[in-house]
């Protein structure tokens, strides 16, 4: 049965010159469309989340592909029952991806592999190693079998953990993450520091289960809106999480309620409840702690950004350093 919404995953690295007023016609156009979701505009690039009625993404999808700088954006595209987020923010960063590696992926990055590729490259070359390039919290509800992970928050991490992977150089090494854009740098910096047979999975893990089924990805996939994980693997599923409480398996992710703790960690639904969405009796009592409501996804409050259009004024414009910083004003 089809479902009414769509979610789209995207990003692209290509030069946007017009950084501000690109930003403000993007918006408006989301707007417009009655589309939600998480937009990054950088001088490098576009990288977004975003949800809506099949209908307008599929507006957004032709819009977006109408401009020769994004005409090759590969969408990743999920059905869902409604909107998968509560807002709509369209920010301008510095990067499409917070990584500060010192790598440019237009100018050199790992081998591309399409789902299929790298579904028979797993299965025929023993001389294969996956590295996954995704935060601990992330790879610890679901990741590829076998895969080499690292205990890191983010990307900027990777340079710490690299020493870890040194004996790997002589094999082929696959990095993948949710969507390919971490992948992008990553795999760069991989390159510049001695690995010589770098590849990663094109789309990520979420192309990888809509194309290829999925296969040997253990778990769910997390995600960043309101689902916080996404089924993958059609094929061989497996749980491989338990519930941080109680310690029974469960795939079912939340952010701990308690806004100073955040954590993200599996919670079976009964624990869910009864801890009113906290990981610990701490965060439980927390006087800050959120209201709960069975889903563990608490939408991101943003001191001064403004959902509609205005002026850009150091009042309502909370990224506006950035964009004085990139010389944009």
């Amino acid at each position: 049965m089809n479902k009414p919404y769509s979610v789209l995953l995207y990003y692209i690295y290509t030069p946007i010159d017009n950084i501000v007023e690109y930003r403000d016609n993007h918006h408006q156009f989301c707007i417009d469309n009655n589309l939600l979701g998480r937009i990054i505009i950088a001088p490098e690039g576009l990288n977004g989340t975003v949800s809506g009625t099949v209908e307008d993404c599929q507006k957004y999808m032709d819009w977006l592909h109408a401009d020769p700088r994004f005409a090759s954006i590969d969408f990743k595209v999920e059905s869902h029952e409604t909107h998968a987020f509560k807002k709509l923010y369209v920010r301008i960063k510095k990067e499409i991806v917070h990584s500060e590696l010192p790598v440019n992926p237009l100018e050199k990055t790992g081998k591309h592999l399409e789902p299929d590729e790298f579904k028979e490259l797993l299965k025929n070359d023993p001389n294969v190693v996956l590295v996954d390039m995704r935060s601990n919290y992330e790879h610890s509800v679901g990741r590829f079998k076998g895969a080499v992970t690292f205990d890191m928050e983010n990307l900027r991490e990777l340079p710490e953990h690299v020493h870890e992977i040194e004996h790997l150089k002589g094999k082929k090494v696959i990095t993948y993450c949710t969507g390919g854009i971490k992948c992008e740098k990553a795999s760069a910096y991989l390159i510049s520091q001695g690995f010589s047979d770098v590849y990663q999975l094109h789309g990520g893990i979420i192309k990888y289960g809509l194309e290829a089924g999925g296969e040997d990805f253990d778990g769910k996939c997390y995600v960043f809106d309101n689902r916080l994980t996404t089924d993958v693997n059609k094929i061989n599923p497996k749980v491989i999480s338990k519930c941080h409480v109680c310690g029974t398996e469960s795939d079912r992710m939340v952010n701990c309620a308690n806004p100073e703790c955040n954590e993200h960690v599996a919670i079976c639904e009964k624990c869910g409840w009864e801890m009113e969405g906290t990981c610990s009796a701490e965060c439980k009592s927390h006087p800050r702690k959120r209201a709960y409501d069975g889903t563990g996804y608490y939408a991101k409050t943003t001191e001064g950004y403004k959902p509609e259009l205005a002026m850009r004024t150091r009042k309502n414009t909370k990224n506006l350093h950035i964009v004085e910083e990139l010389g944009l004003v």
